[in-house]
């Protein structure tokens, strides 16, 4: 599955099944036609009121014959009564529309370069901050998603996860088919969002890394103004969108942790 969702230009992280295996064991789902994977999706259950819905790729030559809708379908039910959220590609907007999907916003895809960077008041987390992020995680996106915070914050080699000293923001490094992405971030504001960053890819990569990824949720205006600033582009967007009560955003949420968690 990630194999495809790098085929499809999404450029997964190297760790990304692990934590979304630990978030959700049962998240990944198949069609499977004549003993061969045709289609793949996931629906992270992340609490008893929220899901997300990512990888849902049909193989191109079975498109266009009912075999993804069906396995959409099936995730769907899966959910149950959780409101669930999902970043959909322009052209399958429509179609997640015709299922009660509503967009909320967007997610868009800043790439460039950011010089890696220590902080005096940034440090790595430890196992013993695992709470206090999740609270700051749950504040940020208005959901609990104890499980993946925990996954994504633990000792990995193609993961770091730095907070600030205070205590009133993190973020996480991770390595990927290519380059590095940053996310989540949770900041106070976009300059500590910026050290976070640069803190975070010096933890994972001391020489830095290129290309760099952050990718923004619409209400991280000042955050996008920063970056670019610094010469970033945004190269790919996604139409937010949730079938049932989108989740209030808090004033800390900065960048999000990848287009198919959440």
């Amino acid at each position: 599955m990630a194999d495809w969702a790098a085929h499809e230009g999404w450029n997964p992280g190297l760790g990304d099944p692990e934590a979304f295996r630990a978030a959700d064991p049962e998240a990944f789902r198949v069609a499977e036609l004549d003993g061969e994977v045709a289609a793949t999706i996931s629906l992270v259950r992340h609490s008893d009121d929220f899901a997300f819905l990512g990888f849902y790729i049909c193989r191109p030559d079975l498109r266009g014959r009912g075999i993804g809708y069906s396995l959409w379908q099936h995730a769907i039910e899966l959910a149950g009564d959780r409101v669930i959220g999902l970043d959909g590609v322009a052209d399958q907007e429509a179609n997640y529309a015709r299922s009660g999907f509503v967009r909320a916003g967007a997610s868009s895809r800043w790439m460039g370069t950011l010089e890696a960077a220590p902080h005096p008041g940034i440090r790595a987390a430890e196992p013993g901050d695992l709470a206090a992020l999740r609270a700051l995680d749950a504040a940020a996106w208005g959901v609990r998603r104890d499980a993946f915070v925990e996954a994504w914050a633990s000792p990995h080699p193609d993961r770091r996860t730095v907070l600030l000293a205070d205590g009133s923001g993190w973020a996480t490094a991770r390595r990927c088919r290519e380059g590095v992405k940053v996310g989540p971030i949770v900041a106070p504001t976009a300059d500590a969002a910026l050290a976070l960053a640069a803190a975070a890819l010096h933890a994972l990569a001391p020489e830095g890394a290129a290309p760099l990824a952050i990718d923004l949720p619409d209400e991280a205006v000042e955050l996008a103004a920063r970056l670019a600033e610094r010469g970033f582009a945004v190269t790919f967007a996604t139409a937010r969108m949730y079938r049932g009560t989108a989740p209030v955003l808090g004033p800390t949420a900065q960048a999000i942790a990848s287009m198919e968690l959440g």
